[in-house]
């Protein structure tokens, strides 16, 4: 819906800046019932908290441990333990919408309310300036008429809002007739009609209020100036408005007030696009002084000159004034983007912050739901590591939040630890989904069309549910097949996730004889690569369970631990980082692909990735290192001419060797003494494609040496060892026959063998 009056000034309609708001009334994907958890990872004597938003009055929740959670009628089916707790019970049901939009807050400042004169200031590159209002710097409450601000109009020119409080509104915009308009150097035939700023390009944009002179001017000119462009402009009003009448709203940049109060602040009208270098005056600049401010020397004694350079791999804005007006982003904008100096001779920010003043703002940015606790789990001391779900339901309607129990820091209960790719789901969570657009993932495009680089726990995961039927499981169903077969099969095992990971280190890992990964560990931290690493050298055992692993660089914000970040360049991959953006706001590193830093994953596990496809899989074929004495534990009770995976399988129906495959390659790193052990080469569809980056020029057709997944074995120092199986698709046929077939005993083989003393 869309808030607001409508004031006749100068002969044009405008609407007063009443800002857009996203109205929801309806849950995420339409769910009646849908929850999400503050932690993903929780060890005994740790409180998990649930929100949940529901449709219903009431609803009921409970605690399950989950086993195999695929509903593919040709699996084991649905397996679920219920868990004895308090929570189980009856709540009552509340809608909570979703705070969708990106900003910065500044809090409320006797400084920032001019009484007469005032000039506001900005570079801006807006990607979508035609979807409607957009603030750029305001503190404008829209139901109050009370206040400045400078935005977007409704028609895309660039307008200033403000109120006097005794009737005297004015609202004006770039696109009024003209009182005068400068420059004048066009030669005589150009066409001067005036045009709103263009999409992605950059524009130096000001409003000064003469409370003296009762004129408004308003500044829009391009960067890069051509000749007769009609976007290029300097417009003068009258107004009848001699002062403001301020609001104790907050400042905000990227956004405006449709509603203000302390109790329930409702922003709207975000800006989608990027801001840089945004200053208030507290006086109305001269044409010289905006001038010389254009042209990058700004006027002594801002109000407020807020540096985005600064404190980038944080949430803090910083005010370069001597007034430190300082403010603070909401919703995660992109930073680390280049500014509108960016001269391209730096792709590094670190090099060259000057040139990254900017944020790259988004109206559908979300980092935190912040949604209200709608009950809380202590976990219990003896419960057992493994996977857990809070079960909701309303009636007919339910919804399921996974989490992760591991054992209490320090201690271990068995050999073995099953390593969930937490990172990978939240690359993954909520991507592809067209009709969930409040709702992003890291595989996603914001409205704008920019890529999205952070993800975060704190919000709904649709796809990271039990009981989601697929013919491709991905991620965590996929891994559910794992987890059933490790209980068919009777190991002792342990839970441990990417984030306790990242968080401790080889520490974590020290105590098992074996860590047996999910089946597309794909997003990696440098922390967990280093401990990985550091494990096997140490002597511990990996068995690599999947495909396309260790494969794109992801950070964790170091201040805020529930968001992920990665910046896509130089693979396989549905977005890629604009130019000069590789770097990672939250830690500086470069972003892209671990191979491009000199870490592929065949120097870690032998493997790495090298094609994909999603009709159908593969068998593999036995090589010669097979039947290398090395190896005769591997493929015990295994045929010397027996097809491995040539049977169904619950991920694209046959076949072991599918979905997203890897290969050795000792030029990026296959040990020497790797022994290639079995491979699916040249047998799969022209659906599979080789990968992006090793494609130097076209080519005709399937690259077929390449389209391969290729199982290895080689042993690290120490009595360390890897077993891989190179394919996505391999867990998915470890249920086939009840369990009884040769991805099985393979698996089986390598698993009890490396659990061993050794």
């Amino acid at each position: 819906m869309r808030l607001g009056r409508v004031l006749v000034f100068a002969g044009l309609s405008v609407t007063i800046l009443a800002l857009t708001v996203a109205a929801q009334d309806r849950n995420p994907h339409g769910m009646p019932i849908v929850g999400y958890a503050d932690r993903m990872t929780v060890q005994p004597g740790e409180t998990i908290r649930f929100m949940v938003s529901s449709l219903a009055s009431q609803y009921r929740a409970e605690i399950v441990r989950l086993i195999h959670s695929d509903p593919n009628p040709n699996g084991p089916g649905i397996k679920e333990e219920p868990v004895e707790s308090t929570v189980s019970g009856p709540y009552p049901g509340q809608f909570q919408p979703l705070p969708n939009g990106s900003y910065v807050t500044v809090p409320d400042d006797p400084r920032l309310r001019p009484s007469t004169s005032f000039t506001i200031q900005a570079w801006i590159y807006a990607t979508t300036p035609d979807k409607g209002q957009q603030g750029i710097v305001t503190k404008w409450s829209a139901a109050d008429g009370a206040g400045y601000g400078l935005g977007l109009d409704e028609s895309g020119q660039l307008a200033l809002w403000m109120s006097d409080g005794a009737g005297q509104l004015a609202a004006v915009n770039s696109g009024a007739p003209l009182a005068q308009s400068y420059p004048r150097s066009d030669p005589p035939g150009y066409n001067l009609t005036t045009l709103p700023p263009r999409a992605t390009t950059w524009y130096f944009v000001a409003a000064s209020f003469d409370a003296d002179a009762g004129k408004i001017t308003l500044y829009q000119e391009p960067a890069s100036w051509w000749p007769g462009d009609a976007s290029r402009k300097i417009v003068e009003h009258a107004t009848d408005v001699r002062s403001v009448h301020h609001t104790e709203a907050p400042l905000l940049i990227a956004a405006g007030w449709n509603r203000w109060t302390a109790e329930d602040p409702t922003p709207g009208g975000f800006f989608n696009g990027k801001i840089d270098s945004p200053r208030l005056f507290d006086r109305a600049l001269s044409a010289d002084e905006i001038a010389a401010l254009r042209q990058g020397s700004a006027p002594v004694r801002p109000t407020a000159a807020w540096n985005f350079a600064a404190d980038m791999s944080s949430r803090r804005i910083a005010d370069g004034s001597s007034n430190g007006v300082h403010g603070t982003t909401v919703n995660m904008p992109t930073r680390a983007v280049t500014g509108h100096n960016w001269s391209g001779d730096e792709v590094d920010f670190k090099r060259a912050p000057e040139q990254y003043a900017a944020i790259h703002f988004h109206d559908d940015d979300m980092d935190d739901a912040k949604w209200d606790v709608a009950f809380e789990y202590t976990v219990p001391e003896g419960l057992r590591s493994g996977v857990y779900a809070a079960r909701l339901r309303a009636g007919d309607a339910e919804d399921s939040v996974p989490f992760f129990v591991r054992p209490k820091k320090g201690t271990h209960n068995a050999a073995i630890a099953l390593l969930i790719p937490t990172f990978s789901y939240l690359a993954y969570a909520n991507s592809f989904d067209p009709t969930t657009p409040e709702l992003r993932g890291q595989y996603d495009h914001h409205s704008d069309g920019s890529g999205v680089a952070y993800s975060s726990v704190l919000r709904p995961k649709l796809d990271i549910r039990p009981n989601v039927p697929s013919n491709n499981p991905w991620e965590f169903i996929a891994d559910m097949h794992l987890v059933d077969w490790l209980e068919a099969k009777e190991f002792a095992y342990d839970v441990i996730t990417d984030h306790a990971l990242h968080a401790e280190g080889r520490e974590l890992l020290d105590p098992y004889r074996v860590v047996v990964t999910g089946t597309h560990p794909e997003y990696y931290s440098l922390q967990m690569l280093d401990a990985v690493d550091e494990y096997l050298q140490a002597g511990g055992r990996i068995m690599y369970m999947g495909g396309n692993g260790f494969y794109w660089i992801t950070s964790l914000d170091p201040g805020y631990p529930h968001t992920t970040e990665l910046r896509r360049s130089g693979g396989t991959q549905y977005w890629e980082a604009q130019p000069g953006e590789y770097y990672h706001s939250t830690t500086g590193e470069m972003g892209g692909l671990w191979r491009n830093r000199g870490r592929a994953p065949q120097r870690l596990v032998g493997v790495g990735f090298t094609a994909q496809g999603f009709d159908v899989n593969s068998p593999y074929r036995r090589l010669p290192d097979s039947f290398d004495p090395r190896a005769a534990f591997i493929f015990e009770g295994i045929g010397p001419e027996e097809m491995i995976g040539n049977f169904p399988s619950l991920v694209l129906s046959f076949g072991a060797a599918g979905s997203e495959l890897d290969r050795a390659d000792h030029f990026l790193g296959t040990p020497s003494h790797a022994l290639l052990l079995a491979t699916s080469a040249g047998r799969h569809s022209d659906e599979y494609q080789h990968v992006v980056e090793e494609v130097q020029t076209s080519n005709q057709g399937p690259w077929d040496e390449m389209v391969r997944a290729d199982m290895v074995y080689f042993e690290y120092p120490n009595n360390g060892a890897v077993w891989t199986s190179a394919s996505i698709a391999w867990s998915g046929s470890l249920s086939y026959d009840n369990y009884d077939n040769n991805v099985s005993r393979i698996t089986e083989n390598v698993l009890r063998r490396f659990a061993s003393e050794w």
